[in-house]
This record gives structure tokens, C-alpha cells and sequence, in this order.
């Protein structure tokens, strides 16, 4: 376990897969997103963050970014890291990605009547936006525990490493979950079930 623990403020979309790959070749222990699809997560998402995050180093998806204050007061000594993106790209992101799906977890962000971005675009983007500028603020006094990256503008390693005080990766910074991995997985994973279909 590291000593410190590292929280990934941005929103879904603004590369956190990324990060996550990232501080998983620092040698962070990673936890993604967890309660997506549960239905009563609004009653309990702090006590099981809370819990969850005493067996991880470093965090990032839902709902880690909502948590930040609890996480700040459960956790001294912590690092976040507020990832950002061109707001009208990361909008057209998550209609393309999430479309129409709702999930409990997005209600609980958004609001009951908002589970799914496509149609509710400007819901979404003030939230986003709101979110951002509720971070920057929080920590406006507190400079050295929040890093702001734009990962989508080539910011990655040499910025990471020098907040987190580790050594840089002589491998390229990660790009995880792009469209174009996503299209490649998706036809993969096609091309194996016909294969299994036709092996029956």
C-alpha cells in the first residue's frame, strides 16, 4: 500500500481509464467505479466508499469526483486530481457512449429525471461545469493536494509524477478507452462469439 491516497476528481469521459492505467504502472493499487447499477446508492455511497477506500491506493470513476469532501476529511494527506475536457467534447462523449442508458448512479449525479446524457445535454454540462469550478475552489487554498490535467491536450507523466513524487515511466502515458480501442474491442469480441457460434 502506498502511503498516501490518490482520488481522481474528473468526471466520467475526461480520462480516467487512463489514469487509472497510469497510476497502476506507478505501482498504485486502483479502484474504479463501484454501486453504478444499484439502486439505492444514494442511501449509501459515502459508508461504502468510505469502507472500500481503506483497501485501495488510488481511485477514480464513480463516485469517487461526488466525494471528495468526505474523502478529504476520511483520508488527510491525500492527493486529488481533477482531470478536464473541452466541455462541448466531452458532452458529445457521453451521448455517444451512454446515449439513452440510465443507471441509478447517474440519477443520483444528474437528478432523478436525468439518468442518460442524450436529452439532457445542458443538465449535464452544468453539472460538469459546477463540479469543476466547486473543486478549483475547495482546494483555491491548498495547492500542492490538487493537480489539474487535460489528458486530451498531451498533459500526462511529467506533471503526474512531479505531484505524486514518483520516478517517470520511460513507457508513453496511457491512452485507455478511447472510441477507436472501444471499436477494436467491440469487433473482437464479435468476431469470438461468431467463431463460438460456428465451432457448436
Amino acid at each position: 500500500m502506498k502511503q498516501r491516497k490518490v482520488f481522481c476528481l474528473g468526471f466520467h469521459k475526461t480520462g480516467t481509464t487512463s489514469l487509472g492505467v497510469a497510476l497502476d504502472m506507478l505501482g498504485y493499487r486502483v479502484s474504479g467505479a463501484f454501486g453504478v447499477n444499484d439502486p439505492d446508492i444514494a442511501e449509501h455511497v459515502v459508508e461504502q466508499a468510505l469502507k472500500r477506500a481503506t483497501d485501495f491506493d488510488a481511485f477514480q470513476d464513480n463516485p469517487w469526483p461526488i466525494l471528495y469532501r468526505e474523502l478529504d476529511a476520511a483520508f488527510p494527506g491525500s492527493k486529488f486530481i481533477l482531470l478536464l475536457r473541452d466541455a462541448d467534447a466531452w458532452i458529445q462523449s457521453q451521448v455517444k457512449h451512454f446515449g439513452q442508458r440510465e443507471t441509478p448512479m447517474r440519477r443520483w449525479i444528474y437528478g432523478d429525471e436525468h439518468g442518460c446524457p442524450a436529452g439532457n445535454e445542458a443538465v449535464y454540462l452544468r453539472c460538469y461545469q459546477t463540479h469543476n469550478q466547486s473543486v478549483l475552489t475547495y482546494f483555491s487554498q491548498r495547492p500542492d493536494d490538487l493537480l489539474v490535467l487535460n489528458l486530451a491536450e498531451g498533459e500526462g507523466w511529467q506533471a503526474l509524477c512531479a505531484f505524486l513524487d514518483e520516478p517517470v515511466p520511460a513507457a508513453p502515458f496511457p491512452h485507455a478507452n478511447t472510441a477507436s480501442k472501444r471499436k477494436k474491442r467491440n469487433l473482437l469480441a464479435s468476431l469470438k462469439r461468431a467463431l463460438t457460434l460456428r465451432s457448436v
